[in-house]
């Protein structure tokens, strides 16, 4: 077939082509422009592997949400109920990352998501959300440099968690200077022993639960917790309850979609990164919360305290100490106080990366946008760095801890509004791009479970938004006084009028200022599907050439042996085609 026998469903509009120099992404050099975008300063680096992408997408992530955190959830809702919602979420995040993953390889922006939300959504919607992601990352990065502090009163209670906050800040400090490559080091490292941890553990509470320590006096446990004291706890409370705890165990899951625009290879990287993300899930949050509800009972007086970074009733140290093993509880205290650094290293890299793709759209103050000449967003960094010397408020305890319970519920539900619009987002771009003329087997990457996969993340998303509110408004026990209970209430709930404020506000600005960068749309509250712009920002090469396209759909109408084939596309992503000299075409992944 000529390219003037080509469909017009195929072809596709050549785009400006985005280079790769020395590891710099040119696209965002002094007078580009793209989607209203202005940058004028140098661009974010390339600087980060495969080996970098994987490690953030298999245990970016995994941090006191599951090795303390965990631990709350089990004492509320029970085994039962501690599976299942991890289950639950951990099915979303899968459907959530999958379809993060279709679009940023085909469009590796900075800003990832956020950049979507605007494009495929609203971007009234998009500053909203953006500003709340930002503002979560920004308020966490205090509040885990004081939590790593508090892990080491472990083993030194004597010593001022203030000294271990300037310890840590300054370490957090040098590897900015390193950029996103110090970035993708430290994660590397940090989430091997956090792996190698959850593996680890994972064999030691089957071992303890089989009676293999002679130090346990329980012997074989087995599935005893399970009935006594029983699988759930405290009703449908105690289950929906779980969700708020499994959605901070799960936090920062996205962040592998935000690092694609400073991944060397996306179209290569990003794919692997996104697979690995269901092995993340099923071992080390789903087994090893399984092993959990096997070897600790749920009605354990400790687990109460489990929340934070009180690593001393961490479920995972509980465990240890309960089957009698000496010296590995501060083991396991080390891993977490690693796996708490690892978040904050995390918080720094989501923030200063949100804000600055906030400021190219006009969105942020313009100074956030500047990039210097090795690839850092100095200013980002800058406010995301003097923003944490707020952890040392808390040497006044009873001052710091109203005052962070506030800080962190301004972004409170931002992870369910952040999946949930990823979600969305990937609905409306399939939408736009079947509206214009192209089919899915164009895509360089699709999504596992397909559009309905988001469908079914966005449900999920609502409803454990409905579950967080249930449980905010009649919490677990009702105790306390009316203004206690509506002080937790608005501390549970209090991003949700956030980010309708900061919708309306966005609403309102983009109407009447003048800034080019800015999208003027007035008061039409979403972008019609025929107003989506789906070529600008693919890279040249990127989608499927017409053969492909009609292979795939012959193998798709064909015998046993090409629908196995399409099978394997589907499981790997791709499929790679050679003609043979006879014609027939085959296939191999």
């Amino acid at each position: 077939m000529s390219a003037d026998e080509i469909p017009p469903k195929y072809v596709i509009e050549k785009q400006s082509e985005v280079e790769v120099e020395d590891g710099v992404l040119n696209d965002a050099a002094e007078g580009y422009s793209t989607n209203g975008v202005i940058n004028e300063s140098a661009a974010l680096h390339r600087g980060l592997h495969g080996r970098h992408m994987q490690m953030i997408a298999i245990g970016g992530s995994i941090g006191a949400g599951l090795f303390v955190g965990s631990g709350g959830a089990l004492s509320n809702g029970g085994p039962g109920s501690l599976i299942l919602g991890f289950i639950i979420v951990g099915f979303m995040l899968m459907c959530t990352v999958q379809a993060l993953g279709e679009l940023a390889v085909l469009y590796p922006v900075n800003g990832a998501f956020f950049n979507y939300m605007c494009r495929f959504i609203d971007p009234s919607w998009g500053f909203a959300v953006g500003w709340d992601y930002a503002i979560g990352w920004l308020t966490v990065l205090p509040f885990e440099l004081t939590a790593a502090g508090i892990t080491i009163k472990y083993w030194r209670e004597d010593l001022d968690v203030g000294i271990w906050v300037a310890v840590f800040f300054v370490a957090l400090c040098i590897v900015q200077v390193f950029g996103v490559k110090g970035y993708g080091e430290v994660e590397y490292v940090l989430g091997m022993v956090k792996i190698l941890a959850c593996a680890g553990f994972i064999i030691l509470g089957i071992v303890i639960d089989c009676g293999g320590v002679k130090s346990d006096p329980r012997g074989y446990i087995g599935a005893k917790y399970w009935h006594d004291p029983g699988a759930f706890r405290n009703g449908f409370k105690g289950f929906c309850s779980v969700f708020v705890t499994a959605a901070f165990a799960f936090g920062g899951t996205e962040l592998a979609g935000l690092a694609a625009a400073e991944a060397r290879n996306p179209g290569k990287s990003l794919p692997r990164a996104t697979k690995q993300v269901f092995w993340r899930i099923f071992f080390f949050y789903i087994v090893n919360t399984f092993i959990l509800g096997l070897i600790v009972p749920s009605n354990d007086k400790n687990l109460l305290n489990s929340s934070g970074s009180n690593t001393k009733y961490s479920p995972f140290v509980i465990a240890i100490k309960m089957a009698g093993i000496k010296g590995l509880p501060s083991v396991f205290n080390a891993v977490i106080t690693i796996a708490v650094l690892s978040v904050a290293n995390s918080a720094t890299f989501g923030s200063t990366r949100t804000f600055q793709a906030l400021a190219t759209k006009g969105m942020a103050p313009k100074i956030l946008a500047y990039v210097d000449k090795q690839g850092r967003p100095l200013a980002c960094v800058a406010l995301q760095l003097a923003f944490a010397l707020l952890a040392f408020i808390n040497e006044d305890k009873e001052v710091g801890n109203k005052f962070f319970n506030w800080l962190l519920a301004l972004s409170g539900l931002q992870n369910f509004f952040t999946w949930g619009s990823i979600c969305l987002a990937h609905i409306r771009f399939r939408r736009a791009w079947a509206r214009q003329g192209h089919t899915v087997a164009e895509l360089p990457f699709t999504a596992a479970m397909g559009v309905w996969g988001s469908y079914i993340g966005l449900v999920l998303n609502i409803l454990c938004l409905f579950a967080q509110f249930y449980v905010a408004a009649w919490p677990i026990g009702e105790g306390g006084t009316p203004a206690s209970r509506t002080e937790k209430f608005f501390g549970a709930y209090l991003a949700a009028p956030l980010i309708l404020v900061l919708f309306i506000f966005w609403k309102i600005f983009s109407g009447t200022h003048e800034d080019p960068r800015v999208n003027h749309r007035g008061w039409k509250w979403y972008l019609r599907t025929d107003e989506i712009d789906v070529h600008s920002g693919i890279r040249e090469g990127v989608l499927r050439d017409v053969a492909e396209v009609e292979a795939e759909l012959a193998a798709r109408k064909g015998g046993l042996r090409n629908r196995s084939f399409w099978l394997c596309r589907r499981a790997c992503g791709r499929v790679y085609l050679r003609r043979r000299c006879d014609g027939n075409i085959w296939f191999y992944c």
